[in-house]
């Protein structure tokens, strides 16, 4: 642990301690907040799924919006990376592709504020051109 030299060092150190305990509290009912799961297979990192995740965090933080953020592997949708998982409590989840910063500053601003479904959703049913083949 570091040494405390001044009042801005203690500050700090306050300040990481409650984010912890933030953390940790609203871990205990997450169906109660905004979840977004980040892909963060090869394919997503690789597409820049890292600074998306980033970028989530400290938005909704920025703008105390209740949300965890978490990572999770491949999402099966590598032609549409980076790609993340949306749930917003009392709705269905929904996966958008191909966020970059400025789309996921949009989801926040439309989907999660504003209640209103944004371009860019991988539906449920998508099937890829082989799977439609071996049905026939």
């Amino acid at each position: 642990m570091a040494k405390v030299k001044t009042l801005d060092d203690l500050k700090k150190m306050r300040e990481q301690l409650q984010s912890k305990i933030t953390l940790r509290e609203k871990s205990d009912h997450p169906e109660k907040m905004v979840q977004i799961k980040v892909s963060m297979a090869t394919c997503g990192i690789a597409s820049g799924a890292k600074e998306t995740m980033n970028y989530l965090i400290e938005e909704l933080d920025n703008r105390a919006i209740d949300a965890v953020v978490t990572q999770t592997g491949c999402m099966g949708y590598c032609h549409s990376e980076p790609t993340i998982e949306v749930h917003v409590p009392g709705t269905d989840p929904v996966v958008y592709g191909n966020v970059d910063t400025k789309k996921a500053e949009e989801i926040i601003a439309k989907h999660i504020v504003g209640g209103e479904l944004v371009d860019g959703i991988i539906p449920a049913s998508y099937k890829t051109a082989n799977e439609d083949d071996n049905e026939k």
